[in-house]
């Protein structure tokens, strides 16, 4: 997502998010989790366990 389009989304704490450096905006865990669903993007922080070269959920190490 661009800071063009944040606009969209001003209900989100600043703990759920941070900007790239190339100015995208990036999902923490905290909100992934707060969203309630996995949307198989493969994003950065994606605390479902989704493998995107993989295409599937795998059970996240700990």
């Amino acid at each position: 997502m661009r800071m063009e389009e944040f606009s969209k989304h001003k209900d989100l704490q600043p703990d759920e998010f941070y900007y790239s450096k190339e100015g995208y905006i990036v999902f923490t865990e905290k909100y992934l989790l707060k969203r309630g669903y996995c949307c198989q993007n493969g994003c950065k922080h994606c605390p479902y366990g989704f493998d995107k070269t993989k295409g599937r959920i795998e059970k996240k190490k700990e």
